[in-house]
């Protein structure tokens, strides 16, 4: 399994419009093939920072998603938002035995 972790840093006054895109595209990020999970997280120290938190079944389910139309319709919308660049983590999870 993948875990996506994307930071985005947003203009104060158009936070609003990154949340109404995340709030309008989510549930078909949710229900895209591999995905198991995706929640938004927003920064406690810095309103306009947000993180998104999604777990992948592979890293091709996660590269299908960022070479969809979804996509390709959802992160131009988004990007044009922001006041500094995204940064993103692709991480594998790990079962930790004692």
């Amino acid at each position: 399994m993948i875990i996506r972790i994307v930071k985005m840093s947003f203009e104060p006054g158009k936070v609003d419009n990154f949340l109404r895109i995340f709030n309008e595209s989510k549930s078909q990020i949710r229900n895209f093939k591999g995905c198991r999970h995706l929640e938004l997280l927003n920064d406690a120290a810095h309103t306009n920072v947000f993180f998104t938190y999604s777990h992948w079944e592979s890293q091709t389910d996660l590269d299908n998603y960022r070479d969809s139309e979804l996509f390709g319709s959802v992160w131009p919308k988004t990007k044009i938002l922001f006041n500094a660049k995204a940064e993103a983590w692709s991480l594998l999870q790990h079962t930790i035995l004692n």
